[in-house]
């Protein structure tokens, strides 16, 4: 997972403009507040990314953890969300010494197709943890191992037509293809899991889990699972 926080640390090109990046994040939210049982839940957003909208998440629970694993990104949320006394910005090492049965609901989102096997049962270890008994660790955005790049394209220029950039993503997705993402997307590769494989994995980690209905974000080919404590 390395290589992916330096290159999500850098100055990247993921998002085709402002526009996308902005719309990318209010979609992101808007799910997981979905997940919100309690407006004096605890909420935690493993490896969040630049978490644009996350005060409209803090708006409805008690408390928003943001761990994030990349030190520059991790600098810019504690400065653009140091105001807001319901957000608390965290490393994922610090996660790792939260109190036991502390959160209502783990979000990890987009996350677990830049994370070796290993990594993501550590993950998932430390997750349930700290996870309530009666709470839910969501689980989105997984990669199919029988989908292509051609529906993450397709699902892309769907949400940009929806919103108002497709010429942007046209643009973006040309120069996403001679870019370091695309570089390193063919060396380091994307890891990938049928819904069998996923839910074998949770249990073996201590979980339960079902495959939800729609996958978190614009990205209908992908999955998202909801997870408990197993009994």
């Amino acid at each position: 997972m390395d290589e992916w926080i330096d290159y999500y640390d850098s100055t990247h090109t993921i998002y085709a403009s402002k526009l996308h990046r902005d719309e990318h994040f209010k979609l992101i939210a808007r799910d997981i507040i979905g997940y919100i049982s309690s407006p004096d839940a605890v909420v935690l957003d493993y490896a969040c990314g630049e978490a644009l909208s996350a005060a409209d998440v803090a708006d409805a629970c008690g408390k928003l953890y943001l761990a994030e694993p990349a030190p520059g990104v991790r600098g810019r949320l504690i400065a653009r969300f140091a105001p807001n006394i319901k957000i608390r910005v965290r490393s994922l090492d610090d996660v790792r010494k939260m109190a036991e049965n502390s959160l209502d609901l783990v979000v990890m989102n987009s996350v677990a197709q830049y994370m070796t096997p290993k990594e993501l049962d550590a993950a998932f270890t430390a997750i349930r943890r700290v996870l309530k008994p009666s709470g839910w660790l969501v689980l989105g955005d997984i990669l199919r191992p029988e989908v292509g790049m051609a529906r993450d394209v397709l699902a892309l220029l769907k949400f940009a037509a929806t919103h108002g950039f497709l010429k942007d993503a046209f643009y973006g997705l040309a120069s996403t293809a001679l870019s370091d993402y695309r570089q390193l997307r063919t060396r380091v590769g994307l890891q990938r899991y049928s819904e069998d494989e996923m839910i074998e994995k949770l249990a073996a980690t201590g979980f339960t889990a079902t495959l939800a209905p729609r996958n978190i974000g614009h990205n209908p080919w992908r999955m998202t699972f909801v997870a408990r404590h197993a009994l």
